[in-house]
C-alpha cells in the first residue's frame, strides 16, 4: 500500500533480480543527505515527524497495513520474524532475520515453513517473546469483524478448512469454536521449547517468508490483548515503546528492555521519537522550508504549489528525495452500486488526467499516467494491459468527450435507472482531506459534467481506510492507490479484485465474468513456474481493465523533504519510504 494512502513460486533472488533491472528507473534527489553521508552516525535528541493526518490508521501490529505506516512502525516499535534489508538500492529486496534466526525453511514443496526465534527478544514489559505469543499474534487476524483493515494472506494460506460460505472455520481467539481452535492449533504449531513456530499451508506458496515482514505476523501477548483497543497502544516489541498517543500527537521512547544483541537490524539513535498531528499542509511545509525546526522530516508530500520551492530553488538547505514509486493510484468503483459497466467506462474515458497530472506537477513530480496496477518498477509481472493510457487509441489524456459521451447514450437505454441517477442526483465519491481538494474537485467535476455526469465528494478527515472498507459505509467511488507488498502481481490482481484478497473495494462479486475470473486467480496463485504465472497475471489485470472495476489515475512518484537537522536519510525501496530505521539528528 501507500506512502499517501502493497501460490507464487519466487524467492528472494528473483525478487531482487527483478528490481535490480529496474533500478535505473528510479531517479530521485537527494542533495541535502549526500553530504551528510561523510558524518557519522550519533545518538541523542529527537527526530520530529509533521504530518496534516488526524492520526495513523492503525498501531495495532495486525492492522498496520499503509506502506508509510509499515515503513515506520516496524523501524521503531514492531518486529516481524523477518525483515527486508535496510539499506539503499535494489538489494534492500533481499530478506534478512529479524525476530526469527533465519528467513524460514521451506518442505513439502514450501506447503510447510519453519522459523525458529532468536533468544533474547522481550516484549516491554521484559516478558521473553515465544513461539506462543507468535502463535497469538498471527490469530488475531481471523477475527475480521474486529481486527479488520491488515494483510488477510494467512487467513487464505493455512491449511484450515471453510464453511459452506467459504470462510475459515476458525474466527479468532476471541470467538471460535473448538473445530476451529483445533484446526488453528494443527496448522501453527510451537515446538516443545516454545521456540520454533510451523506454518502448515494449504498450497505451495513459495515466498511465503515476504509476508513474515509484515507485522500482521507480529507477536502479541494474550495476557495483554484489548481486542479493538489494543489500536491506541500496542506493546512494543522493537528499541522504542509508546509513551503518548493523544490527538495531538503520538511519542516514542526508549523501550528499557529492548537490547541490540537481539536485534540485527536496527540502531536506534534518537532518544525520542515524535510524530505531530493535524499540521495545517501549507504551515507544514513553511517549517521545513524555513528550517524551523531543523530535526522535522514531513510525514508527507509537499503541496504541489511547493515542489518548485524545495526542488528548483537553491535557498532551500535542507534534504529532499523525488523518486518513483511501485505505487499506482486509482479510484475504486463500488461495482454494487455502480453496475453499469457504460457508466464506468465512460467515468473513465471522459476524465481529464492531463489537467490532475499539471496541477500535481507534471511528469517530473507525479509519474506517469496509468497503464496497468502493477508498477513498471515490477518488470517480471508488467506490461500495458492496452485498455488504460496511452496503448489505447480511444484513450486522451484531456478524455475522449465523444467516446464517454458514446457510452453514456448506451447507458441511457441499458442502465436508465442507473444513468438517470448519475445525471442527476450525482454520484459520490470518498476521498481523504486534504487542502489540495479544494483544486481538484472542480477539475474533476467539470470532467464529468461534459458527460452529464454530477459528482460529489466526500472528504474523510480521519479513518480513511477503515471507512472506505466498510461495505455499509463505502460510497459509489473510493480513491485510493495500492503498491505491491512484494515483487509479485499476486500481492495486487487477488488482493484488489477478490474478496478474500482483503482490499476489494470494487466489491466486484456480482458481474457474470466473476466467477471465471476468480477460477483463474486461484489458478495463477497456484501456478508454481514464475513465468508462466506472470503470463496469467498479465491477462487477468487486461480482463479487469476492460470492466472497469476501477478507474485508475496516476502512477506516482513520492517526494520526501526535512530540516538540516536530520541526516541518515535514503530512499527504501520495499516500502517506498525513507529508511526510518535509519534516521539521526544533529541539533
Amino acid at each position: 500500500m501507500s506512502r499517501n494512502t502493497a501460490r507464487r513460486k519466487v524467492v528472494a533472488s528473483l525478487a531482487t533480480v527483478a528490481l535490480a533491472a529496474t533500478v535505473a528507473m528510479v531517479t530521485g534527489s537527494v542533495s541535502a543527505s549526500a553530504a551528510t553521508k561523510k558524518l557519522t552516525p550519533q545518538t541523542g535528541g529527537t527526530l520530529t515527524f509533521l504530518t496534516h493526518s488526524p492520526r495513523l490508521d492503525h498501531l495495532d501490529p495486525t492492522r498496520i497495513y499503509t506502506g508509510r505506516d509499515l515503513a515506520f512502525e516496524t523501524a521503531y516499535f514492531v518486529r516481524t520474524l523477518v525483515s527486508f534489508k535496510h539499506v539503499a538500492g535494489p538489494t534492500s529486496t533481499s530478506l534478512v532475520p529479524d525476530l526469527a534466526t533465519n528467513t524460514g525453511v521451506p518442505s513439502n514443496s514450501a506447503k510447510q515453513w519453519r522459523f525458529t526465534l532468536r533468544p533474547g527478544s522481550k516484549f516491554q514489559d521484559g516478558k521473553d517473546i515465544t513461539c506462543a505469543d507468535v502463535k497469538y499474534g498471527v490469530s488475531r487476524v481471523f477475527d475480521q469483524t474486529v481486527l479488520g483493515d491488515g494483510p488477510t494472506y494467512m487467513i487464505n494460506w493455512l491449511d484450515i478448512p471453510v464453511d459452506k460460505s467459504g470462510s475459515s472455520i476458525y474466527q479468532g481467539p476471541f470467538s471460535s469454536s473448538a473445530a476451529g481452535i483445533a484446526a488453528f492449533d494443527k496448522a501453527v504449531i510451537c515446538s516443545a521449547d516454545n521456540r520454533t513456530i510451523t506454518f502448515k499451508l494449504g498450497m505451495s506458496v513459495g515466498d511465503f517468508n515476504y509476508l513474515l515482514t509484515y507485522p500482521v505476523v507480529s507477536p502479541v501477548q494474550k495476557a495483554h490483548d484489548l481486542g479493538d483497543k489494543y489500536d491506541l497502544s500496542p506493546e512494543a516489541t522493537g528499541p522504542y515503546m509508546i509513551k503518548e498517543n493523544t490527538s495531538a500527537h503520538l511519542m516514542l521512547v526508549r523501550n528499557p528492555n529492548w537490547n541490540k544483541s537481539s536485534d540485527p537490524i536496527r540502531t536506534p539513535y534518537p532518544d525520542q521519537i515524535l510524530l505531530n498531528y493535524g499540521l495545517d499542509q501549507q504551515v507544514q511545509d513553511q517549517i521545513i522550508l524555513s528550517d524551523s525546526v531543523p530535526n522535522a522530516m514531513s510525514f508527507d508530500a509537499p503541496l504541489p504549489t511547493n515542489l518548485k520551492a524545495f526542488f528548483e530553488s537553491s535557498s532551500f538547505k535542507g534534504g529532499k528525495l523525488n523518486e518513483d514509486t511501485a505505487f499506482v493510484g486509482y479510484i475504486a468503483f463500488n461495482v454494487k452500486k455502480m453496475p453499469c459497466l457504460q457508466i464506468r467506462a465512460a467515468m473513465y474515458y471522459a476524465r481529464n488526467a492531463k489537467a490532475l497530472l499539471d496541477y500535481a506537477g507534471g511528469p517530473t513530480y507525479n509519474g506517469s499516467y496509468t497503464t496497468s496496477l502493477t508498477s513498471p518498477l515490477n518488470t517480471v509481472d508488467y506490461a500495458a494491459n492496452g485498455v488504460w493510457g496511452p496503448p489505447n487509441p480511444d484513450w486522451k489524456p484531456e478524455g475522449n468527450v465523444a467516446k464517454a459521451q458514446a457510452l453514456m447514450d448506451e447507458a441511457k437505454t441499458a442502465c436508465p435507472s442507473e444513468y438517470k441517477r448519475v445525471t442527476t442526483t450525482g454520484v459520490t465519491i470518498d476521498v481523504r482531506q486534504s487542502s489540495t481538494l479544494t483544486d481538484t474537485i472542480p477539475i474533476n467535476k467539470a470532467a464529468f459534467a461534459r458527460v452529464g455526469i454530477v459528482v460529489n465528494y466526500n472528504p474523510i478527515s480521519a479513518g480513511y481506510y477503515p471507512t472506505v472498507m466498510n461495505a455499509s459505509k463505502q460510497n459509489d467511488l473510493s480513491n485510493s492507490g495500492w503498491s505491491q507488498d512484494w515483487p509479485n502481481a499476486s500481492t495486487v490482481i487477488p488482493p484488489l479484485y477478490t474478496p478474500e484478497g482483503g482490499f476489494d473495494l470494487s466489491q466486484n462479486t456480482g458481474e457474470a465474468i466473476y466467477p471465471a475470473f476468480h477460477a483463474a486467480v486461484l489458478k495463477a496463485i497456484g501456478t508454481s513456474n514464475r513465468a508462466a504465472q506472470a503470463a496469467q497475471w498479465k491477462a487477468l489485470d487486461k480482463q479487469a481493465a476492460a470492466q472497469f472495476w476501477v478507474l485508475p489515475t496516476l502512477g506516482i512518484k513520492t517526494q520526501v523533504v526535512w530540516g538540516t537537522g536530520v541526516q541518515g536519510a535514503y530512499y527504501w525501496l520495499p516500502q517506498g519510504e525513507p529508511d526510518y530505521a535509519k534516521l539521526w539528528v544533529t541539533k
